[in-house]
């Protein structure tokens, strides 16, 4: 997969697992980076499917209608991708936290909900539950930070609640913070996860 590693200043911090939405590359979240943890690793990847010419990390038969397929096929390839990025760049697998956006957040719920401890971690803006009906690994001692807006044509609130009772259901420790506002990721919300990270001590 298309990606950048930077090193970090602190081999004990996590590895920032950078996820870009629909249109985006794998540069879009590294100003996200630098506020959540300076010392931190950062792995960002560009997704693998193409809509219109547009990155993303899975295919979708509509707007919020995904090919679960698709996704499930994606998600196993970049949990095996984490896998061979930690052994290239001498990263701990088991100290991941993957920041995503819109289509990056939704591929790394579906990390959560397909594989037990493939990340440590989650900031998720503006997600969507990736599938329902399956049965989710044990989460515990994972944390998950989701940031939504409650005018979020994209994403309605109940998306983000339903995903926060799934992963909580999983005994993920799950904390959801609201923004007055639509799809786009505000300053505001970027602040909230970063004090969240500094809070759990990653």
């Amino acid at each position: 997969m298309k990606h950048i590693f930077q090193k970090g200043k602190d081999a004990s911090k996590p590895t920032l697992l950078l996820l870009h939405g629909t249109g985006g590359t794998e540069q879009d979240l590294l100003p996200l980076a630098s506020k959540i943890d300076e010392e931190a690793s950062i792995l960002s990847v560009r997704g693998n499917v193409s809509e219109n010419g547009m990155p993303r990390f899975f295919r979708r038969l509509a707007e919020g209608v995904f090919d679960e397929e698709d996704l499930v096929f994606r998600t196993n390839e970049l949990n095996e991708f984490l896998d061979e990025a930690a052994e290239k760049y001498h990263f701990d697998r088991q100290n991941i936290v993957a920041v995503g956006y819109s289509n990056g957040a939704n591929i790394a719920a579906s990390l959560l909900f397909h594989y037990e401890n493939s990340l440590k971690g989650a900031i998720l803006h503006h997600p969507m539950v990736p599938r329902r009906g399956i049965e989710l690994p044990d989460l515990t001692g994972t944390s998950v930070f989701i940031g939504a807006g409650t005018n979020d044509p994209i994403c309605p609130s109940s998306e983000s609640t339903e995903l926060q009772a799934l992963l909580e259901k999983a005994n993920a420790n799950v904390q959801i913070h609201w923004e007055n506002r639509g799809h786009q990721l505000t300053f505001d919300e970027v602040e909230a996860a970063a004090k969240w990270y500094e809070e759990k001590g990653f």
